[in-house]
């Protein structure tokens, strides 16, 4: 499949991870993963192009037997075709239901540390973020299930969750999503589960559509092949609903959304989908390996920091708070050459000044030498 360890193989790629920075700087920070796409997915697209097959996506009844068929040989969930509705991506989905259930200046409930673009999506729809932060149990990150249901009981009617939460690569147990979807229901809240990091889960992955008819009359889902297979640029995602009544609340969704997708996109999904399972659980292995190497080197050269418990995906948080270094993100990038994204990123209140998020999915010499450079600059 890859070369876990080719430290130079991906340098001419022209992606924005490898165009954002000079040269110099070792990209540890957007979540794209420097191995090689999966097989049948460059066997699609290279016959797709051979045939002249590039115009606009239309109807696409393939992706439904085709997620359905993975969702039910990896998690167990009976996804029912039907109520799958293509988009360019799970960023356009998620705006495109906020703009649809809410209205401007609505608040809308996140859990911080989350992924960074949650705030663009909001703003983007008009929306104001609530926060109900993740709780430290341990060197586990946890939600906080009486915060949530305090924002409930405020009046917050929509809930953008992250499953599995990015930054700190925490599985939610199907305990904690069964609270929460009893919760949406008796409060009316509709529940946005972002699961796209799912394929890439080593612990029991629980999605919140497969939990009953409390989930089902309360959640929707958006996803996409983009992130577990890495091919983010193909441009195609989708939302899934399995009840009339979230059905309801989402019939402003616009019509276009599925003619803006990407037909290459739609057919990479389905590839992956059906045929790129052996690639995706030899990834899931090597990101395993990686993480262990990287808690090794982090041990060994940035002693006084802290990792945490990690159950999926290729994004480690790290805690450098105990360096006291000012900036912290942005000093890595122009002393140490290394770009990581900010913790404060990953809050509405500019929190977790002292972390950082950093990709793993990489060489690991390319891990090594980032945590050099790192441990350089905080140790002195």
């Amino acid at each position: 499949m890859q070369d876990p360890n080719n430290f130079t193989n991906f340098a001419n790629r022209s992606s924005s991870k490898w165009r954002r920075f000079p040269e110099e700087v070792l990209p540890m920070h957007v979540a794209e993963m420097d191995f090689d796409v999966a097989k049948p997915i460059r066997d699609r697209l290279s016959q797709m192009v051979a045939n002249s097959d590039l115009g606009y996506q239309g109807p696409f009844p393939e992706i439904g037997p085709a997620f359905g068929g993975f969702a039910l040989n990896r998690w167990g969930w009976k996804v029912e075709p039907g109520g799958i509705k293509l988009a360019s991506d799970v960023a356009a989905a998620a705006v495109e239901i906020l703009k649809a259930v809410t209205t401007p200046g609505e608040k809308v409930l996140i859990n911080s540390p989350v992924y960074t673009a949650f705030f663009g999506w909001l703003k983007e729809a008009e929306c104001e973020p609530v926060d109900a932060p993740l709780q430290l149990d341990g060197d586990t990150w946890k939600l906080d299930l009486a915060a949530i249901r305090e924002q409930f009981e405020n009046g917050v009617k929509v809930y953008l969750l992250c499953s599995p939460q990015n930054p700190v690569g925490r599985i939610h147990s199907a305990q904690e999503l069964t609270e929460i979807a009893l919760m949406a229901q008796e409060f009316d809240v509709l529940v946005i589960s972002d699961e796209i990091h799912a394929p890439l889960s080593w612990g029991p992955f629980t999605p919140y559509l497969s939990l009953g008819q409390h989930a089902i009359e309360t959640g929707v889902t958006i996803t996409s092949s983009s992130k577990g297979w890495n091919t983010a640029g193909l441009k195609a995602g989708f939302l899934i609903t399995q009840s009339d009544q979230v059905r309801n609340k989402l019939s402003r969704l616009p019509d276009a959304m599925q003619w803006r997708s990407s037909i290459l996109g739609a057919h990479a999904m389905v590839a992956a989908y059906e045929s790129g399972t052996p690639w995706l659980d030899e990834t899931v292995i090597i990101l395993q390996e990686n993480l262990e190497h990287l808690r090794h080197e982090v041990a060994t050269r940035l002693p006084r920091a802290k990792m945490f418990q990690m159950e999926a995906t290729y994004l480690a948080w790290i805690d450098l708070e105990a360096y006291r270094i000012s900036d912290l993100a942005k000093t890595i990038l122009s002393e140490a050459k290394v770009s990581v994204i900010a913790g404060p990123d990953h809050s509405p209140q500019d929190d977790f000044k002292g972390f950082i998020r950093f990709n793993f999915a990489s060489s690991k010499p390319r891990i090594t030498e980032a945590v050099r450079r790192i441990s350089e600059l905080c140790e002195g």
